[in-house]
């Protein structure tokens, strides 16, 4: 039997373990070492819930201490149980039984680093011929399930300006900083809080846990927070609290007045009658101490640029992208300004159509992005939220002379952003369902169309690829993918009709410029809506010899975000190299998640780094700060693609901006944010061609600008990678084969190349037609 249930009577296990297992130590636990006959022994002191992997298969985790070596840092370890053996595991653990694994697989653990466990954990199975052995001694009382328990130990609870490296505390304090339960690279959820007391001591805890709904409820600054069993370890100088087995938490609201009811997921804790005196105290402290945030911003009070909080109810959701997901939220109130609607087919709206329809006067779109996505998707329809930092950003459409206000929640989790979900009981969803039921839908209607914008994608008209661009206006342009239901469309039709118009066509592709693929890799920029040609690798070279010429200034060494080290060459030069590695949590991780600075490089060195680090951001020093180079250069390598800034839009900060993204807990190094937070205007490889389509009744110009999907490439690649320049080679020559001419008129249909896409405007005398994610199809033979 893979799973056995043992007892402790008078101290002894009425059955003794088989006589060939022999104990490890878990400090004698390594990768790639014989573990056959050995066996593990501890006590749970954390168990998850049981869950099903993506396969169906049980899964079942928990943490196991050590019985030797209390104080040691690897004295737990993690150990995921699969199949039958976690469904049966799952029914009879409890914590403080004595846990003893047999068979088991050794595996370097990825979350060593932050739940600060064994550096590997255990995988058992029955497949993998696993035995697991529970002792567990006679219990006299089952544990309570009510709230509040009469009988209860007495717990002490440390100031946190008495706090020492290595112990084990309980503690309350008061939320002065918080990120809501975000996914983290291993298997669980974490949340970072810091605490402060009237001590005047600040404590940041870093807090694991697989479900997140056993972390800490925190909805806002203020909230206090009671912790038992959180341990402390000293980094730098400063304490720290992180998880350890057997963490607990309660959550108060720090409004003063506000009842005493603590939020918790567990059914069993203690809360003494003396603890209500602790709360209060602290409310009144933190009221006058600490700047609390008050209530959250309404929509009717956003401003543009704004970042704010907002409570809400969501009452539609939609996908947009692999990497942004479309929010539809109210509050009652209505926001002042014209707001965007984010365009989604109907297909993809999720939410009541009949509310939807009520409150569009009402709901705004928000749209999350990157990591925000998996939760966004997850929410239910109706329920109640607390978006922290959104960002109401100021926009307008370049056809329109309206300004309108555009609602983010950037990706990472960089001032607190996320998403909470808010339970009924919750005071605020309390007050904001009161209010909502009070708005007259009726009165709503009678507002104006223009509280809304709807926005599609832009781009400018353009003969002879970019300098017709310059003198275009910008126009709407829809993506027609696969429209069956249009007739074709002979292009002399076309040429004589008026603009704008939508076709289908089936022609053949006669010439396209530019000849040299290559040539079509053009930079950019969003804003000024400007192009210019990708700088070659000579130009980068030459700033990065000029900026060498100046040595690294060294009291901008070591700062308290960078570490750094600075070396001289052995060549004639004697040049003086610096190299700055970003610090995460006051450590170096590793190279693959690691951004740093170079001074002093030549180019085939910055390259040489970019194959081992994340990222790299050349740079060069002044007096008071390390600045990027000149903009003709790349501000950031990342792999194989450089990426520019707009000279014209770009306002280069400091590179100290880049100590807010350090501090994140996840840092995601993402070049469109950290261009961001150093004032740069990115700009982005796009693709521009021009295509000349034969029917037999006419000719047509058609131009390409896309950055990855025509051609199902990325631009920012193309210039780097050969294969991609011959898979983009081929289409063009499959699509135009080279050497061959085409005849005036398609001799069957079999002979053409089927498109679709729109026709739009331009104060051109012939108009163009634009691509945009074009769908070709290519059948029988190209001849004549």
């Amino acid at each position: 039997m893979p799973v056995q249930l043992l007892k402790i009577m008078k101290e002894q296990s009425e059955t003794p373990l088989p006589s060939h297992l022999q104990k490890e130590d878990l400090k004698d636990l390594q990768e790639g070492s014989d573990h056959t006959n050995k066996y593990i022994q501890g006590i749970v002191v954390l168990s998850y819930p049981l869950t099903k992997l993506g396969d169906g298969t049980d899964f079942f985790k928990i943490v196991l201490q050590g019985l030797d070596d209390s104080c040691s840092r690897i004295n737990s370890i993690n150990i995921l149980i699969y199949g039958k053996m976690a469904e049966d595991c799952a029914k009879v653990i409890r914590h403080g039984d004595t846990f003893i694994v047999a068979g088991y697989k050794v595996i370097k653990s990825p979350t060593a680093r932050e739940d600060g466990r064994h550096g590997c954990h255990l995988e058992v199975s029955e497949e993998d011929g696993s035995a697991i052995y529970i002792y567990t001694k006679p219990r006299t009382a089952t544990a309570s399930e009510t709230a509040f328990v009469s009988i209860a130990p007495k717990y002490v609870y440390t100031p946190l300006n008495q706090l020492k490296d290595g112990t084990i505390v309980n503690l309350y304090g008061v939320v002065k900083f918080f990120k809501p339960p975000y996914v983290s690279k291993g298997t669980d959820y974490c949340s970072v809080v810091t605490l402060v007391d009237p001590s005047n001591v600040k404590l940041t805890c870093t807090l694991f846990n697989g479900n997140p709904d056993s972390l800490p409820k925190i909805y806002k600054v203020g909230d206090i927070v009671r912790f038992h069993r959180i341990k402390i370890r000293e980094y730098n100088g400063q304490m720290q609290g992180i998880t350890s087995g057997g963490f607990a938490s309660l959550t108060f609201d720090g409004t003063v007045g506000a009842p005493v009811v603590p939020r918790t997921s567990s059914k069993v804790y203690t809360f003494m009658d003396e603890e209500h005196k602790t709360i209060e105290e602290l409310r009144v402290w933190a009221a006058s101490n600490i700047s609390i945030s008050g209530p959250a911003a309404k929509l009717s009070s956003v401003q543009p640029m704004l970042f704010f909080d907002l409570t809400c109810q969501l009452v539609g959701k939609a996908k947009v992208d692999g990497s942004s997901f479309l929010l539809k939220v109210w509050d009652g109130t209505k926001c002042p300004y014209p707001t965007w609607r984010v365009p989604v087919e109907a297909k993809d709206l999720e939410g009541e159509r009949v509310l939807l329809h009520q409150l569009r006067n009402l709901m705004v779109d928000i749209l999350v992005y990157d990591n925000h996505v998996q939760l966004a998707k997850s929410l239910k329809i109706g329920s109640f939220l607390r978006i922290y930092s959104i960002h109401a950003k100021q926009a307008s459409a370049d056809n329109e002379n309206v300004s309108h206000i555009e609602f983010h929640l950037h990706g990472g989790t960089c001032y607190g952003r996320g998403i909470g979900v808010l339970p009924e009981n919750n005071s605020d969803v309390k007050e904001l369902k009161t209010f909502l039921e009070s708005v007259d839908l009726a009165d709503s209607q009678n507002m104006e169309s223009m509280s809304s914008v709807e926005l599609d994608g832009t781009f400018s008209d353009f003969t002879d690829l970019e300098s017709h661009l310059q003198r275009c206006q910008q126009l709407p342009v829809t993506v027609l993918t696969d429209h069956q239901d249009l007739n074709n469309t002979e292009l002399k039709t076309i040429m004589n009709s008026t603009a704008p118009q939508q076709y289908r066509i089936r022609a053949k592709l006669r010439t396209y410029k530019p000849q040299k693929l290559h040539q079509s890799v053009k930079l950019h920029c969003s804003k000024c809506n400007s192009l210019q040609e990708v700088p070659d690798g000579d130009v980068f070279d030459f700033i990065l010899q000029r900026s060498a010429i100046t040595d690294p200034n060294p009291e901008l060494h070591n700062t308290s975000w960078y570490d750094s080290v600075m070396w001289t060459t052995q060549d004639q030069k004697q040049r003086k190299i610096a190299i700055h590695f970003v610090r995460h949590d006051e450590m170096l991780r590793q190279p693959e998640d690691t951004l740093l600075m170079i001074e002093g490089g030549t180019l085939k060195e910055v390259w040489k780094l970019t194959k081992r680090f994340k990222c790299v951001i050349p740079v060069r020093s002044t007096e008071v700060d390390l600045e990027l180079l000149d903009l003709s250069a790349p501000f950031l390598l990342q792999g194989n693609v450089k990426y520019y800034g707009c000279k014209q839009c770009s306002a280069p900060k400091p590179i100290k901006s880049l100590s807010s993204m350090a501090a994140e807990e996840r840092p995601s190094w993402d070049p469109t944010e950290i261009a961001q937070v150093l004032g740069i205007e990115l700009l982005q490889y796009v693709f521009i061609m021009k295509f000349t389509l034969v029917d037999g009744t006419g000719a047509l110009n058609a131009y390409l600008f896309d950055y990855e999907k025509f051609f199902q490439i990325p631009a920012s690649e193309i210039l780097t990678n050969s294969f991609l320049q011959e898979k983009m080679q081929m289409t063009m020559n499959m699509l135009c084969p080279p050497g061959r001419k085409l005849g005036l008129k398609a001799r069957s249909n079999e002979d053409c190349l089927a498109d679709k896409f729109p026709k739009a405007k331009c104060e051109c005398q012939n108009p163009p037609v634009y691509l945009s994610q074009p769908t070709w199809t290519l059948t029988g033979e190209k001849e004549l």
